[in-house]
């Protein structure tokens, strides 16, 4: 199975929203977060990506459909590896996302005392995609909301070619279902992944991981 849809949208933005909407439209499984935390052979996969040996074949097998970290610091390299795959931005405000981010993912990342020994090869790898990589090693308020200003530039530079999407979660089930070519369904889009949920479920990840 070819890679189908590319998700650019930092996590935080509704990317588990957009996973299970995604596979509700039938472009299923969607790999996402939840698929390699707790997962060693994907961690390993996705650490040799950090390490500039990316196999995204083996990474995406089996997948129709990316979104969230990982793959959203790497969707254009993705995007060059599966080039009939469509983009798709889970679209948010800049200030909301980033009151998000600065209070889910930075601090899980920036503070590595509490990282637990077991799970150390998830975090190392987690921190070199999302600091290293989608926040180009910036860490500072405008720095990373910099780093996010940039790749939802890059995505709407595509959909100005006709090649992307850059959507919010708010709008519902009609232009991503109109950029993808599938029937509307008849219940409302999903909405999921609070951030209590986001701490549930990391919890929850890691202690698969013990």
């Amino acid at each position: 199975m070819a890679l189908k849809i590319i998700g650019a949208g930092f996590g935080r933005t509704g990317t588990y929203s957009l996973k299970l909407a995604l596979e509700q439209l039938g472009f299923d499984p969607c790999h996402h977060m939840a698929e390699v935390i707790g997962n060693p052979a994907q961690v390993a996969l996705w650490t040799e990506v950090v390490n500039g040996r990316p196999d995204f074949g083996a990474i995406f097998s089996g997948f129709g459909a990316a979104v969230d970290f990982p793959a959203a610091a790497y969707w254009r390299e993705i995007h060059q590896a599966f080039p009939e795959a469509k983009v798709v931005l889970s679209a948010r405000d800049p200030e909301r996302w980033y009151e998000s981010f600065s209070q889910t993912i930075l601090p899980v990342l920036t503070d590595r005392a509490s990282w637990p020994d077991h799970a150390k090869p998830w975090f190392e790898m987690v921190e070199a995609v999302v600091i290293g990589k989608a926040l180009a090693g910036r860490t500072d308020r405008d720095g990373i909301l910099a780093a996010y200003r940039e790749n939802v530039e890059a995505v709407r530079r595509l959909e100005k070619e006709g090649r992307g999407l850059s959507f919010a979660a708010s709008e519902g089930w009609s232009p991503l279902c109109a950029y993808l070519g599938s029937e509307v369904p008849g219940e409302p889009y999903p909405r999921t992944n609070a951030r209590e949920e986001f701490f549930s479920a990391l919890k929850a990840g890691l202690e698969v991981e013990a």
